[in-house]
C-alpha cells in the first residue's frame, strides 16, 4: 500500500507542475491578442502568487486540522478552475478573476505534500518527486504549443485542465489508501503537535532561510515567466510555436538536476547538493549571458540553468525538520512557501518593467543576482543552525 501511496503522491507532482509554466509559454502570443504589453504578464502572475502566498500561510492551520489528502483533492480542484477559466478568458482584465482559484490550489497542496514527504522519506525521494513536478512543468509549454499551431492559446489551458482532471481522477480513487497507510495515520498523529507561525519565525535561521527561499524563487519564477519571451525579443528567425516550447527548456533542466540529485542526494547530502546545483546554476548562467551567434547555446544554458536549480528546492524543504525540529517543520516550510512565492509574486513582475525600459537581455544579470543572494544566505542559515 505504501508503495501505492508513494505512486500516487508523483501524480499530485506532476500536477503541481502542470499549471506553472502555461503562461509563460503562451504569453508572447496572448499580449498581442490583449493588445497589453509584454510586461503585463508579471501583473497576471503576481495575481496567481499573491493567492498562493495565502494558502501558503494558511497551510500550517490546515495540516493541523485537516487529512492531508483533503487538502490535496480540494486543492487539485481549484487549479482545474482556474486553468478552466483561463481558456475561456477573452479580455485581459478576465485573467484576474480565475487566477484566485488558480493559486489558491497551489499554496496549500505545496505546504502540505513537502511536510509530508520531508517528515516521512529520505532526500533522494524528496528529489526524485519534485522532478516529477518538473514533468508536469515540461508537458504544458508543450501542450501550449501543440495548441498555438494546431488551434488557438485557449486550448493550451483546456488541454491541460484535461490532465489535471485526470489527476484528480486518481486521486479520489486514491482516498482508500490514505486510510490504510500506518505511516499517514502516525504523522496525522504527530500533527496535532506541530508549533504555529509565531514560535517557529523565531528559531535560528528561519529568517535567513526565508530570504534564501525568497532569492530561489525569484530567479526560478523569472525564468518561467520569461524564458520564451526572452527568446523572442533576443533571437531572429523562430516560429511562434518554437518560441513557446523553448518555456519548457528550464523544467526540463529542472527534471534532469532531480534526477541526478535523487540518485547521489543520500551520499552527498542537502547542504553539498545545493552548493554543487548552484555553481552549475552559474555556468549555465554564463552561456545564456555570452553573445553567442543563434539560439542553440543560449538554450543549452537554460537548460543548465534548471539542472543547477533542480536540487536546491527540494533540498531546503528536505532540510526543514533537521534544522528547526519536526515540531516546527510544518510551519517552517509553510513560511517558506510563503517567501517563496512572495518573490514568485513580485520579482518577475519587477523584471517585466525592467526589460520594458532596458531590454530583456539583462535576464542573465538580473536571475545572477538571485543565484548568489540564495548562496550567500543559505551559508548564513548554516553558521546560525551550527551557534
Amino acid at each position: 500500500m505504501a508503495s501505492l501511496l508513494l505512486a500516487v503522491i508523483y501524480s499530485i507532482f506532476i500536477s503541481l507542475g502542470l499549471p506553472d509554466s502555461l503562461l509563460g509559454s503562451g504569453w508572447p502570443v496572448m499580449h498581442k491578442e490583449f493588445n497589453v504589453p509584454s510586461s503585463y504578464a508579471g501583473y497576471v502572475y503576481m495575481s496567481i502568487a499573491f493567492m498562493t502566498i495565502i494558502s501558503a500561510l494558511l497551510s500550517p492551520k490546515l495540516i493541523k486540522r485537516v487529512h492531508t489528502k483533503w487538502i490535496i483533492i480540494s486543492s487539485i480542484f481549484l487549479t482545474v478552475l482556474g486553468l478552466i477559466g483561463f481558456s475561456f478568458c477573452s479580455q485581459y482584465f478576465m485573467l484576474f478573476l480565475f487566477a484566485i482559484p488558480y493559486g489558491l490550489g497551489a499554496g496549500a497542496i505545496d505546504s502540505s505534500i513537502n511536510h509530508y514527504v520531508a517528515n516521512n522519506y529520505s532526500g533522494s525521494v524528496m528529489n526524485f518527486l519534485h522532478c516529477f513536478y518538473g514533468v508536469g512543468a515540461v508537458i504544458s509549454p508543450n501542450i501550449m504549443a501543440l495548441a498555438l499551431k494546431y488551434a488557438h492559446w485557449n486550448e493550451g489551458y483546456r488541454w491541460t485542465s484535461f490532465v489535471q482532471i485526470g489527476i484528480l481522477f486518481i486521486c479520489l480513487l486514491s482516498l482508500p489508501l490514505w486510510k490504510k497507510s500506518s505511516k499517514v495515520t502516525s504523522s496525522e498523529e504527530e500533527n496535532k503537535e506541530l508549533a504555529g507561525i509565531r514560535e517557529t519565525i523565531k528559531r535560528p535561521g528561519v529568517i535567513f532561510t526565508l530570504i534564501a527561499f525568497f532569492a530561489y524563487c525569484s530567479g526560478e519564477a523569472t525564468c518561467f515567466l520569461w524564458t520564451s519571451s526572452y527568446f523572442a525579443g533576443t533571437k531572429t528567425g523562430m516560429s511562434k510555436e518554437l518560441i513557446a516550447s523553448f518555456g519548457s527548456l528550464i523544467f526540463g533542466g529542472l527534471m534532469l538536476g532531480r534526477i541526478i540529485s535523487g540518485s547521489v542526494s543520500d551520499k552527498l547530502g542537502d547542504r553539498l547538493l545545493i552548493r554543487t546545483g548552484i555553481i552549475i546554476e552559474l555556468i549555465g548562467i554564463a552561456l545564456v549571458a555570452l553573445p553567442f551567434p543563434g539560439y542553440i547555446i543560449d538554450a543549452i544554458g537554460f537548460v543548465i540553468i534548471g539542472t543547477g536549480m533542480g536540487p536546491v528546492y527540494p533540498a531546503i524543504q528536505h532540510m526543514a525538520p533537521i534544522n528547526f525540529g519536526k515540531k516546527y517543520s510544518a510551519s517552517a516550510i509553510g513560511l517558506q512557501m510563503a517567501s517563496a512565492y512572495t518573490g514568485t509574486t513580485f520579482m518577475p513582475m519587477v523584471f517585466g518593467q525592467l526589460q520594458e525600459n532596458i531590454g530583456i537581455a539583462i535576464m542573465p544579470f538580473y536571475v545572477l543576482l538571485f543565484a548568489l543572494i540564495n548562496i550567500a544566505f543559505l551559508e548564513i542559515t548554516y553558521k546560525k543552525i551550527k551557534k
